[in-house]
């Protein structure tokens, strides 16, 4: 697929992309439209957003019925189809101008990022907008609704939503504000579609290599279920077969197998460019994506530490989560973080055994804050192969999985960074 190099053309003062498709080089430039202007004028609510929040209550919730629709399933481009609540009928149509249907465009009014947009998926023959939920219906007799979710979600127009939105905690933008921002388009739907479908086959790629992911993770919870004894057994339902008259597990405590430490407070050390990453709850509950430095550390970790969060809030996904220390002097433990120094049983071993462990999860009593202390981490009851040997060889089966879901997590950052590349060039900048 061939696309030209372009430039703003000076004469006319109009606005082009920096990459265009060879056909439409000769076209005219790209044009500022509000958002309401893309809008389908002849649908009665076509630009609307979801209902208050007295209008839509818990109370109102369901098993079944018209689906709602929130945040959480408002993906930047994609459809989430986890979170899923449902309404009645009768209420869904006492708030029909909130109704939501296959093909329309959703855009969230908070959350992060504020003012994401996605396709409604044909899953449901009707939906039901969350409060925080924007409606697009889409004059497509002029645009290319795939086209206008890339543009919506395009780094532009986000700045432009990010600058008008308020908030000093969460951001939200008004549906008022929203529909007069303009878009930086092309009037040509036969180019939209063109950048829509180029966008969108990247888009395939990166949802294969997500759903890859996916799958590997599932297949590397099954392997433990089976590498790991069930309840009430002592020996696991797969062995390796030099390991088959090795006798039954041991019980044990993290108490027997590890020395504990706190970790101490930084945050009047953090600097940009510190020496050491400084492990909170947040590096550990993002996988390492959010990072933060001192030089300062108070809390030295080394090579096979054990690191748990402490601290989470109630039905959270950090509490009791683990990250393992892959070499010395790079880490420090923040407070609400504990280090734990496995005494001789093998670290990886314990990693797997302890992270978001049941016994330390049952602590999580969905109502309110989840404090763990030292007695309870280290009063986890779980079971470990007596042989060290044995150890290291389930250490190392599940080790080979978790590099295969790394290659594959890299790979798709590689392919966003790729297609947030690509999109800088194919939509346009104002200078």
């Amino acid at each position: 697929m061939k696309i030209d190099v372009m430039t703003k053309d000076k004469d006319t003062k109009t606005v082009v992309p920096a990459l265009r498709f060879p056909e439409f080089r000769d076209g005219e430039g790209w044009h500022n439209v509000r958002l309401i202007d893309v809008t389908d004028k002849r649908i009665k609510w076509h630009f609307t957003g979801g209902p208050f929040g007295s209008n839509l209550k818990a109370s109102d919730y369901t098993n079944s019925g018209i689906r709602v629709i929130q945040l959480q399933n408002i993906g930047d481009g994609y459809f989430v189809e986890d979170y899923k609540i449902y309404t009645s009928i009768e209420k869904s149509d006492e708030l029909l101008g909130c109704n939501i249907y296959p093909g329309n465009i959703i855009m969230s009014k908070m959350g992060d990022p504020v003012g994401r947009a996605c396709l409604i998926p044909d899953n449901e023959d009707r939906y039901l907008m969350c409060s925080d939920g924007i409606k697009l219906v889409i004059d497509e007799d002029k645009n290319d609704k795939y086209f206008i979710i890339k543009a919506i979600n395009a780094e532009e127009f986000r700045r432009k939503i990010e600058r008008s939105a308020t908030g000093s905690t969460r951001k939200r933008i008004s549906l008022d504000t929203l529909r007069d921002l303009t878009l930086l388009i092309s009037n040509n739907k036969v180019e939209q579609k063109k950048i829509a479908e180029c966008l969108g086959s990247l888009d395939d790629l990166i949802s294969a290599v997500a759903d890859k992911i996916e799958i590997l993770k599932e297949y590397k919870k099954g392997l433990m279920q089976q590498l790991f004894p069930a309840e009430g057994k002592t020996t696991p339902a797969f062995r390796f077969p030099e390991f088959q008259n090795a006798g039954e597990w041991k019980d044990t405590t993290l108490g027997e197998e590890v020395y504990y430490e706190n970790g101490k407070a930084h945050e009047n050390d953090i600097n940009e460019t510190g020496k050491y990453i400084v492990v909170n709850s947040k590096f550990i509950s993002t996988d390492g994506e959010v990072v933060k430095y001192t030089d300062n550390p108070s809390c030295l970790a080394n090579k096979g530490d054990i690191l748990m969060v402490l601290s989470d809030v109630p039905n959270g996904r950090a509490i009791a989560k683990c990250f393992i220390v892959d070499c010395n002097n790079k880490y420090t433990v923040n407070q609400r973080v504990c280090k734990l120094t496995p005494k001789k049983a093998v670290a990886l071993l314990l990693y797997y055994s302890i992270n978001r462990n049941p016994f330390l999860l049952a602590f999580d009593d969905g109502i309110k804050q989840t404090n763990l202390k030292k007695d309870d981490v280290l009063n986890c009851l779980f079971r470990l192969p007596q042989e060290p040997q044995e150890q290291q060889r389930i250490a190392d089966c599940l080790l080979s999985v978790d590099e295969l879901i790394s290659t594959e997590i890299a790979k798709l950052d590689q392919l966003k960074a790729h297609k947030k590349g690509l999109m800088q060039q194919l939509f346009p900048k104002l200078q």
